[in-house]
């Protein structure tokens, strides 16, 4: 099975998360490989979007989750069976194709009732006693079925249930098996008999079938057309015909009409609940137009998925597109701390104390002897000037400066401008719309032994629109608080021009005791020189915590 890789930053994705899943997937392409694809978990926040519009790059495929849905799994093209096919008919397909049960259609691919095997065989091999003689069928069925044609036209299809009987005695003994039956219930299955054929034509019986190949003696059509009794001619001999016309039987007449089913997009969780709770061998799933999609089983819940996932700028679960702890993760490049869960099989995870993932993945360029054009060289050149604050950050290295520098050549753009002008066109809070999204926009969730916080930031120059706004965004961080169920949720509000941050806070009222900066009111404190979440205030809170 050939595989999509999707490239994928964490949820809330910032700039650094976006760019560098483009064009670490841009770099696979360009070392043969399609099947990576840039993949966000959540749509780009003003800045990012500012920087994708400027540089004409497409967003990469939003997925709001991984979860493995049913149509991960399902086989499409599944074996079926029209309704109006006959039980022999379903027995060639059992054997041909190997499957337990059939999903019985109708004429615009929608499920009407369930065929099984078992089923089909108890029907046949274990008849009711007071059922023996009962053939029911259609007339162009019972026709097909016994490869003979009819005496004259017979447009009826309509489902029919007739009493079989064979006239292989003489014609007084055949009479009295018969009698007390209503002649229009009866089937009767005769070779070259007159007058067994003149018995049965006379009373008017429903349906009178002539094996061996033998055609009615002259005369008799007519009269049996007279009595409106319906002549089939076949040319199996008498007994395989018996046989085959109970083999006649429509489909949809043995099929059950109470079936599982599930829509494709469903999770494999409701398909196993599906399965294994309800005791069903097979479920059909349905497209959402109601069509049949696939037939599946047991079998798919073990079937692999047609998908993996590259994680990028970051390494915790926690962060990851929702879905992707069921997902197999085959790579991961990233510089925060590390917080992974342990994976099933060896992967490449390549980490380094850089300020920017984008730093990474362009070194990842330079490894590969790969030039990247340059749309890309922009884009990771903006996804360093972001993470790095234009490269005034704590958290900046020699290496993000060596790498931006390879990309101001190749994309011919001047960092400092570059990421002066990224700032100043994202920097109003506005540009988020809501005080929800400016928290959300780029908050992720730390953990320490005892306690949940999560953290938001946003880069502004100057405080003045934070001030307007602060009351809506505390009343955010409670609602996050209170969601998520947080120790702290706090939002980092970073004058990139004065470099300091202030810190509005909802959580336990002790964080003022330890907190350790000056608190200039309730719930927002003064954090001079203070840019970096990852480098500085993740450590500090984390080590605070400890106190509380």
């Amino acid at each position: 099975m050939i595989k999509t890789t999707y490239v994928i930053g964490h949820r809330n994705p910032d700039t650094d998360s976006i760019a560098s899943a483009i064009g670490y997937a841009a770099l696979k392409k360009r070392l043969g490989d399609s099947t990576f694809i840039a993949a966000m978990a959540g749509a780009p926040n003003p800045q990012t979007r500012y920087i994708l519009d400027r540089l004409a790059i497409p967003d990469p495929l939003f997925l709001a989750d991984v979860h493995p849905k049913v149509r991960d799994t399902l086989k499409r093209q599944p074996v079926t069976i029209d309704r109006h096919a006959s039980a022999y008919e379903a027995l060639e397909l059992f054997n041909k194709s190997g499957v337990r049960v059939l999903p019985v259609i109708d004429g615009d691919n929608r499920p009407c009732g369930m065929l099984s095997l078992l089923r089909l065989s108890e029907s046949y091999l274990l008849p009711c006693h007071d059922k023996i003689r009962q053939v029911t069928t259609t007339l162009p069925n019972l026709a097909r079925t016994l490869g003979g044609h009819f005496e004259s036209d017979c447009c009826d299809d309509a489902p029919i249930t007739l009493n079989l009987f064979i006239g292989a005695m003489l014609e007084e003994s055949f009479s009295s098996r018969i009698d007390g039956f209503d002649p229009r219930t009866l089937l009767i299955m005769t070779g070259n008999r007159r007058t067994i054929q003149l018995a049965a034509i006379e009373r008017g019986v429903r349906l009178l079938v002539v094996t061996g190949g033998h055609q009615l003696e002259e005369g008799l059509a007519e009269h049996a057309h007279k009595q409106g009794v319906t002549v089939l001619l076949t040319p199996h001999d008498t007994a395989t015909a018996a046989w085959l016309a109970r083999l006649s039987t429509p489909a949809i007449c043995l099929a059950e009409a109470e079936f599982a089913e599930i829509e494709v997009d469903k999770s494999l969780t409701v398909l196993r609940r599906k399965l294994l709770d309800s005791n069903v061998s097979a479920v059909l799933a349905l497209e959402g137009d109601g069509t049949l999609a696939g037939v599946a089983t047991k079998s798919s819940l073990l079937a692999p998925l047609p998908y993996r996932l590259i994680l990028m700028d970051h390494n915790e679960l926690g962060q990851a597109v929702p879905g992707a702890e069921l997902v197999e993760i085959v790579e991961v490049i990233d510089h925060h701390k590390l917080g992974n869960s342990h994976s099933n099989s060896p992967i490449s995870f390549i980490t380094s104390p850089v300020g920017s993932t984008c730093t990474l993945v362009a070194r990842r360029y330079v490894e590969s002897n790969v030039v990247p054009d340059r749309q890309i060289a922009a884009l990771l050149l903006a996804g360093i000037l972001s993470d790095t604050v234009i490269l005034k950050s704590p958290t900046t290295t020699a290496a993000d400066h060596e790498m931006a520098a390879w990309l101001e050549e190749r994309s011919g753009l001047s960092a400092v401008n570059f990421g002066r002008d990224i700032f100043a066109a994202s920097s109003s809070l506005k540009n988020y719309g809501s005080v929800d999204k400016v928290v959300s926009a780029d908050f992720k969730l730390f953990t320490n032994e005892k306690y949940s916080i999560g953290l938001g930031q946003v880069e502004v120059i100057g405080f003045d629109e934070f001030y307007s706004m602060k009351e809506g965004l505390l009343n955010a961080l409670a609602e996050v608080k209170r969601r998520d169920s947080l120790f702290i949720a706090g939002l980092m509000v970073t004058d990139i021009t004065t470099e300091t941050t202030l810190f509005l806070v909802e959580g336990h009222t002790r964080i003022a005791h330890v907190m350790e900066y000056p608190q200039l009111e309730p719930h927002l404190y003064e954090l001079k020189n203070v840019m970096s979440r990852k480098k500085q205030m993740v450590p500090h809170l984390l080590k605070i915590l400890a106190k509380v």
